[in-house]
């Protein structure tokens, strides 16, 4: 164990101080992790070959609703990391199996891109603006005036109210853009409804992925970089978590939190 003293920042804790024998399959979020900013950090295109050329189960999670797995993959690739679509899972795609199971067959308003609205189709379900059963909110760059205020009033008339995912920015260029949460918080300060979100940090989002892989959690481990998302949910949903440094978490944003990450690591190469 890693002993984590009151004033003291914590550190990294040594692969080889960690047991990880029992760890077969994987899941891992991707943009800090394994991508950064167009292109594959370092360390990752080898583990990404490492897992494939051994047969690993693993998915690559992304809370970007945007793009459908298939885009997702063309653009790794262009970049030089090569994963297979169907090793991609979004928040789309993990939105899209939980409404399938709460309500197969039935009808959605959507806000979103093709990530989206391709995963709806795909589980049989009709866009619509005649009562609906579900207002569905995922990542756009395209929200109109228009859209806002049907979804608001559909929501009032009992449509209940799903988002993808809590993300209040995503990243650009230029500088942060407002991202789902945003929106979402504009229709619930004018419904006073909040949305139920299918992605990180709800557990639900890795269990869904597993069950997609068909593993359990007992000896399945989960690589991410924020600890308000990839670990606690990690830790939720009973999994071997590792915090790598590539990303937003560094030692202050660590000691803000309650809860550790089984191990943490400067980066997927380590």
């Amino acid at each position: 164990l890693c002993v984590f003293t009151h004033g003291l920042k914590p550190r990294a804790r040594l692969g080889n101080m960690v047991d990880r024998s029992h760890i077969n399959n994987w899941l891992t979020d991707m943009d800090g992790v394994l991508w950064h900013e167009g292109k594959p950090i370092p360390g990752a295109p080898e583990l990404i070959k490492k897992w494939t050329d051994a047969g690993t189960a693993f998915l690559v999670l992304t809370n970007n609703s945007i793009y459908t797995p298939r885009d997702l993959a063309a653009r790794l690739q262009a970049g030089g990391l090569n994963i297979p679509e169907e090793r991609i899972y979004t928040s789309a795609l993990a939105t899209a199996d939980f409404i399938k199971s709460q309500l197969p067959g039935g009808k959605a308003f959507v806000i979103g891109e093709a990530g989206l609205t391709t995963a709806m189709h795909e589980i049989g379900y009709v866009m619509t603006e005649v009562n609906p059963d579900y207002v569905v909110l995922g990542e756009t760059r395209n929200l109109s005036f228009d859209a806002l205020t049907k979804a608001v009033r559909l929501i009032n008339k009992g449509a209940r109210f799903i988002a993808t995912n809590p993300d209040v920015t995503g990243p650009s260029n230029e500088g942060p853009i407002p991202a789902t949460g945003s929106v979402a918080a504009l229709i619930t300060a004018a419904t006073g409804k909040t949305p139920y979100i299918v992605g990180k940090p709800n557990p639900m989002m890795f269990r869904s992925a597993m069950r997609k892989i068909d593993v359990h959690s007992k000896d399945t481990a989960m690589i991410g970089d924020r600890m308000d998302t990839d670990i606690v949910a990690g830790i939720e949903a009973g999994l071997h978590t590792i915090l790598v440094r590539t990303g937003i978490s560094d030692d202050a944003e660590i000691a803000r939190y309650p809860f550790r990450p089984t191990e943490i690591l400067n980066s997927v190469a380590d």
